[in-house]
């Protein structure tokens, strides 16, 4: 072949390359624009810019960029240039179609559920092509939506072109099984796709472990044998077809399967008991030093990331999608007034959040529970944020926190309207308006939590030998300096000090 002809063969690959890129960006943000119509701006979470979160007032992203970072993979290649794991990504994408039955409540909160469900969806990594509701007394035992309803279901997944059914609720696996043999392709629910979230998240060995549990869990009940899989057991009469030579090992293949998964399970739960130790060691210098502490819950995507890194400057990763934040950060900051306090960011709650990830995740959520105080934060942008103060409560109450004194902070009030904010007061008439982005009320939030932690109380006029220094730094971190001065047998101190604190001060202190 000629050099011209290789030339002429070359541009025109590049240009079928051009031209199929261009057609991919089109298709693509055609089907984002499709699914913002269909399920509104709550819908799309994943698919809003993130770039004002990077401020100063983040810290570092470092976790964000690896996490977008571009990778090779190897082994994946054509001929004329390798496929990036994002390119692969978009080819695979999976094509969901939602399902849902209500009997209580009104359509809107239905509504509100699906548009949920649908951002979990894009969340895990889908793209959302329809929803589907149905009002009933209760779901079909056999096939969640009814004999006709499910071969409705089946037409609008072929019509659609869709490969997986998600169902907004938590499927038995009987009824999973008899719709996937009603619509022809893969059917889950709702706890498999924030399953799948979590497993895609999850970063430290005691994250993974948790999630691996979870998924254990909720996979033990849901096996099935397959055919030649299966070892057989059979025994007893010739007629039946059975008798000598027909008896098999003795332990069917699903039953192996579920001695392996519980031999797992318990090697998990023995994993995630040896990670408390060490965080029990952290909390307990904290104690020693009775160091206050403040716990940020709250919805999934209200926002608890931001306002930590808009306090502290943590760093913590910080992203416009749901479960983002999975493994519990810590970090130091002070009252208005002086007083230390530790900050505590955890993960975020959902609507019919499943059982087995309160319970796996229960030495995570152990910092809600063992706080002084609650930093409950609420989406002030969301349809529905009565839904997300009930639900957090409820898990609050799971963990035996009821009587822990709570802020309810209103986030992303930048985003509410004046109308809006007047709902929200009837919710909650001493919620504290906050913005992560804009830094408005940040301060009153400050305020409100200084009222809120204990305070040293009883003053004391000490005299410190300057070779005792560590009472001087104590001081400083247990209680509140009101005055020194530095006289020839010591460090006079004036402070205030916890009531538990007096005793061992009392041989320093100053008779009148």
């Amino acid at each position: 072949m000629t050099t011209d002809k290789l030339s002429q063969s070359a541009a025109t690959g590049n240009d079928a390359a051009e031209q199929s890129d261009a057609e991919r960006v089109l298709v693509r943000q055609s089907t984002q624009a499709a699914t913002v119509s269909r399920f509104g701006s709550a819908t799309a979470l994943a698919l809003q810019d993130d770039a004002h979160y990077e401020d100063l007032r983040d810290g570092e992203q470092f976790d964000r960029e690896d996490r977008q970072a571009l990778r090779r993979v190897p082994g994946l290649s054509t001929e004329l240039e390798d496929v990036t794991e994002v390119e692969y990504r978009q080819l695979r994408l999976e094509n969901v179609v939602l399902i849902g039955v209500y009997s209580a409540g009104t359509v809107q909160d239905a509504e509100n559920s699906l548009r949920e469900l649908a951002a979990l969806a894009e969340t895990a990594g889908a793209v959302v092509l329809d929803g589907l509701l149905q009002r009933r007394p209760h779901p079909d035992p056999s096939t969640y939506f009814g004999k006709g309803k499910a071969e409705e279901l089946r037409d609008v997944v072929a019509a659609t072109g869709a490969d997986t059914v998600i169902a907004d609720t938590e499927l038995a696996p009987s009824q999973r099984r008899a719709l996937e043999d009603v619509v022809r392709v893969k059917v889950i629910d709702r706890t498999a796709v924030i399953l799948d979230i979590f497993s895609q998240h999850a970063k430290s060995r005691e994250g993974r472990a948790q999630v691996e549990l979870a998924q254990l869990e909720y996979l033990l009940p849901r096996l099935r044998g397959w055919g030649e899989s299966m070892s057989r057991q059979a025994g007893g009469q010739v007629g039946a077809g059975t008798g000598m030579g027909s008896r098999g090992p003795g332990e069917t293949k699903i039953e192996l399967d579920r001695r392996r998964i519980h031999s797992r399970m318990a090697k998990l739960r023995r994993q995630i008991k040896g990670f408390a130790p060490a965080r029990e060691a952290k909390r307990a210098n904290r104690n020693r030093f009775e160091v206050p502490s403040v716990a940020i819950a709250g919805y999934t995507n209200a926002g608890k990331s931001s306002l930590l890194n808009r306090i502290t400057r943590a760093g913590v990763l910080v992203e416009n999608a749901l479960f983002a934040t999975l493994d519990a950060t810590v970090r130091r900051s002070s009252t208005p007034d002086g007083r230390l306090f530790t900050l505590a960011d955890t993960v975020g709650f959902v609507r019919n959040l499943p059982h087995q990830l309160v319970e796996a995740f229960r030495s995570t959520l152990e910092e809600v529970g063992q706080s002084d105080v609650i930093v409950h934060v609420v989406d002030a942008s969301h349809p529905d944020p009565a839904g997300q103060l009930a639900t957090v409560r409820d898990v609050i109450g799971e963990l035996g926190a009821r009587d822990i004194p709570e802020i309810v902070v209103f986030n992303k009030s930048d985003l509410a309207d004046d109308d809006h904010r007047l709902v929200l007061r009837g919710l909650e008439p001493n919620g504290v308006f906050v913005s992560a982005r804009t830094g408005e009320g940040v301060d009153e939030l400050l305020a409100q939590i200084a009222e809120l932690l204990p305070s040293p109380e009883i003053e004391l006029d000490l005299l410190v030998p300057y070779d005792r220094g560590e009472i001087i730094s104590r001081l400083h971190v247990q209680g509140r300096v009101l005055s020194t001065e530095y006289e020839e047998s010591g460090t006079r101190v004036r402070a205030l000090v916890h009531p538990g604190r007096t005793a061992e001060l009392e041989a320093f202190v100053v008779s009148a």
